[in-house]
């Protein structure tokens, strides 16, 4: 049994994560304000702050003594002040220099206040975490996090190395690690196992729990290279879990779409075949075998979405012509929808050429036109008096309607969202069915990519170009 059957029969009574339900907004610190930039990044609940991983890590566990200091390195150092001071220059900065015993280093500030200076005295005890860079005088941080100590025995060093998570203005590092602590420390439980054991245990990977607890608090002696590299077990369980999440939706797409009605298209003995004696090319092998792949499903009661995939000149369009003439040729209206104007006007005008000898009515929609070309266009298309629409993101506006939509062709579909797609194949709505949908690309796509990115549709590839193109 496939791994996605297996997570798909777990018990289907298994509770709704509380996580993905518990809003951002019951942990302390987050008030409005917060909680808005957090909804900036797509964080609306604790299980959404869980799944936000840090870009890398800061060692923070061990103090580095200042005379064994390197330059790139990140450290955390403490010492005693021993002179600070506003330096003049083209730039003017606090320089403040602190020493252990073994060395020195200035930290230097270009942007400070007078409280600072105020602080940062002859004398006083003071910690620092930055990335070491030669200056001037020597080693020096700019603009490190510091920390007054009372004394050379209060040095903080963190149990855990340090998450760097993406961030937002307005979202400092220190909030980021104070909600993830509160989600660790009181929600963590509720984290659900999807799962087999058996499975997780034969990959060599850690439970969900214990993934997400090393990513956000790593041990001192973690694997770094590993982790630096995401490479570390716990990393490959979160991305197993997330590529696993997508192929489940995927799959979820395809059998609600299955489910789907569509009207039956029978290949066209008509129109086509007279389109085909005029073109004044004949078909590539691939072509002719994609039209058969495109018709044979267009025939079917269910609802199709078939990805054609092939180089820009390998012929497309042209396949496109013979779907949208079997759709016509059954009593459906058809439309094809390009992203751009320029792209749209490519197809407008090979369709305007085509369909003319065919005598297939075509109307033009797109967001230029004026409002008495829109609104003949639009009138064209709910009558029916035009088949076949040509254009773009206009085609599924919500006051654009249709006589009877069998077809929906989308070029270049990557550049469309989700929503926009299911928009224009909700334009029809007879009896309960849903247009046939066939989408293009001249997007190279490895084929292993493709069969998990589309696994949703049918996928067709044109692997031959015409006679004289490259």
């Amino acid at each position: 049994m496939s791994v996605l059957s297996r997570v798909l029969a777990v018990d289907k009574k298994k509770r709704l994560p509380k996580l993905s339900i518990q809003s951002v907004t019951e942990l302390k610190g987050v008030g409005p304000a917060v909680a808005d930039k957090l909804a900036h990044l797509g964080i609306d609940s604790v299980q959404d702050l869980l799944f936000h991983l840090p870009l890398r890590y800061e060692d923070r566990t061990r103090r580095t003594a200042l005379g064994s200091l390197r330059s790139g390195q990140e450290a955390l150092v403490a010492g005693q002040i021993q002179a600070s001071g506003v330096r003049p220059g083209r730039r003017r900065s606090l320089a403040t220099v602190i020493g252990d015993g073994t060395g020195s280093v200035t930290m230097r500030q270009f942007h400070f206040k007078r409280a600072q200076q105020e602080n940062l005295i002859r004398g006083q005890w003071v910690q620092c975490f930055g990335q070491v860079r030669i200056g001037s005088a020597g080693f020096e941080l700019v603009h490190p996090e510091y920390q007054l100590l009372q004394s050379a025995d209060g040095v903080n060093v963190a149990p855990t190395l340090t998450p760097v998570y993406p961030t937002t203005q307005g979202l400092g590092q220190k909030t980021w690690r104070h909600l993830t602590r509160q989600a660790l420390e009181h929600c963590l439980d509720d984290v659900v196992e999807l799962l087999p054991a058996d499975l997780t245990g034969l990959e060599g990977l850690p439970g969900l729990q214990a993934a997400l607890m090393l990513v956000h608090r790593p041990d001192p002696d973690v694997d770094a290279a590993a982790l630096a590299a995401g490479t570390h077990p716990a990393q490959v369980r979160l991305v197993f879990e997330e590529l696993l999440a997508h192929q489940l939706a995927v799959v979820q797409r395809r059998l609600e779409r299955e489910q789907s009605r569509a009207p039956v298209i029978d290949a066209p003995q008509n129109l086509w075949p007279r389109l085909r004696a005029v073109l004044g090319f004949s078909l590539t092998r691939a072509q002719s075998r994609v039209v058969d792949e495109v018709l044979s499903t267009l025939a079917k009661p269910r609802s199709s979405l078939r990805l054609i995939q092939g180089d820009v000149g390998c012929g497309k369009t042209v396949i496109a012509a013979a779907a949208a003439l079997a759709a016509v040729e059954a009593g459906y209206q058809a439309v094809i929808m390009a992203p751009t104007e320029l792209l749209a006007e490519q197809h407008l005008n090979n369709f305007e050429r085509w369909l003319r000898h065919v005598d297939v009515p075509l109307a033009w929609l797109t967001g230029r036109l004026t409002a008495a070309e829109r609104r003949v266009a639009c009138q064209r298309l709910a009558t029916g008096e035009a088949m076949v629409g040509v254009g773009t993101h206009a085609l599924f506006q919500n006051d654009v309607t249709y006589h009877d939509l069998g077809l929906v062709i989308i070029d270049e579909q990557h550049r469309f969202g989700v929503h926009q797609r299911l928009a224009l194949r909700d334009k029809r709505r007879v009896d309960s069915e849903v247009p046939h949908q066939l989408v293009m690309t001249a997007t190279p796509i490895p084929r292993s990519l493709t069969m998990a990115l589309y696994a949703d549709m049918d996928i067709s590839l044109i692997d031959e170009m015409p006679p004289g193109r490259q």
